[in-house]
């Protein structure tokens, strides 16, 4: 069989925006995608029931392009607009709030005097305004790239999607669908980085094997600083796949920061899927901590405090973990069926473990429309306060540590 070599759109099982068109076809094309429904989350402060925006997948409006330039040459670009269903705006909060887990956001639990709780809150607060989605408000927060297709490969550049974590949408039970996605007990901080700006990339495809290598460009001082490099390969054959993915980024200062790799593999058992996956996340040098002690000390802080409290943070925010999620995937006639088991295992002193599993269906109305019922557990070690989210919303942290959580989630998903 004649090899053919294309670019591949930046996660483009996970978000249904493939680019391998025709080669002869020039054309640009609106596309997008609407989610929304009731979400219910117990263990959380505040209202439990809401209408939200992405459910099953975040809610986007795209525009995309490929030219055909000749002689096996191709352009191409992908701008992608999130939004919010439920209100029209373009980022998101979890429930939750800017609350932290307790582990973070209590001067004793993080080993300090109980003296230093002003400073512990003020710093917690900072952390806790950071966390949700798009707070920036991106315009084409979701992807944003040009693209030159060659006969030798494809090259992107621009916001694009980690290949580490194209491995992990490809190979979760539920493709990073609903609370159940195994992305939801190891979002804070997360395990794993979804997207990064200023990314060069360079992608094949080679009859059933893809692969893709990244590098970052930012202009930061130092040249190394927030800088990714990421690699990834995928091999789909009849029947099974297997893949694997590796991220590694630096943080402000240059140093060493966190580390993700992703394994998994599907095989075809009976009239369905059956989905395993494993991902590691390793961080000995937590990214935007740097700041803590000069903002501190312009509060009132002596140095020595200071230091004190941003070494606790710097050590409650290092990551050792492992992510585990098996599945089975089973569609019969417009109703398809997903059960989904994922372990967060902490293996920090915290020991912050979350476990969650349930079931989701999904049902076809029509070609482009469909309608949703997830069903969601998370069981939270003591010092463990994750709540279920969505796949475009975080779910945030239960109202205390080792509370449990469920999800009842019902949502309308329509696709042009």
């Amino acid at each position: 069989m004649k090899n053919k070599i294309l670019a591949l759109s930046a996660l483009a099982t996970a978000c249904g925006a493939a680019l391998a068109q025709t080669p002869a076809a020039s054309t640009v094309e609106l596309y997008g995608l609407v989610d929304a429904g009731l979400n219910y989350v117990s263990g959380t402060r505040g209202t439990a029931t809401r209408l939200v925006s992405g459910i099953m997948d975040g809610s986007r409006l795209g525009v995309r392009g490929n030219e055909d330039i000749g002689g096996g040459w191709r352009g191409l670009f992908v701008l992608e607009h999130r939004l919010e269903v439920n209100n029209g705006t373009v980022s998101n909060r979890p429930q939750s709030g800017t609350q932290l887990p307790d582990r973070l956001s209590d001067a004793n639990m993080l080993g300090l005097p109980g003296a230093l709780q002003p400073a512990v809150t003020g710093v917690a607060s900072t952390i806790g305004s950071q966390v949700g989605v798009n707070l920036r408000n991106g315009i084409w927060d979701r992807q944003a790239y040009v693209g030159l297709v060659t006969p030798i490969g494809g090259f992107l550049g621009g916001r694009q999607y980690t290949p580490a974590y194209e491995v992990f949408a490809t190979f979760d039970a539920l493709k990073t669908q609903s609370s159940l996605s195994a992305g939801q007990v190891s979002a804070f901080p997360p395990a794993i980085d979804i997207r990064v700006d200023n990314a060069l990339a360079y992608r094949i495809q080679l009859d059933g094997l893809s692969a893709a290598a990244m590098v970052t460009f930012d202009g930061a001082s130092p040249s190394n600083a927030n800088r990714t490099k990421a690699i990834n390969a995928i091999y789909k054959a009849e029947g099974w796949s297997v893949g694997a993915g590796y991220n590694m980024r630096n943080n402000e200062l240059g140093e060493s920061s966190l580390k993700s790799a992703v394994f998994g593999a599907t095989l075809a058992v009976g009239p369905g899927t059956l989905s395993g996956m494993l991902g590691t996340a390793k961080d000995d040098h937590p990214t935007g901590l740097s700041a803590i002690p000069a903002a501190l000390v312009a509060q009132g802080a002596t140095a020595g405090q200071a230091a004190l409290v941003q070494g606790a943070f710097i050590g409650a925010l290092k990551q050792d973990a492992r992510v585990y999620n098996v599945g089975y995937t089973l569609s019969v006639g417009q109703l398809t069926s997903v059960v989904s088991y994922s372990v967060f295992d902490d293996r920090r002193s915290a020991d912050a473990d979350t476990t969650s599993y349930g079931v989701a269906w999904s049902y076809a109305v029509s070609k482009r429309t469909d309608v949703n019922l997830v069903l969601a557990h998370f069981n939270n070690k003591p010092q463990a306060q994750s709540a279920p989210g969505g796949a475009g919303f975080l779910g945030g942290f239960t109202k205390s540590a080792g509370t449990d959580s469920n999800n009842v989630a019902i949502g309308l998903r329509h696709r042009f």
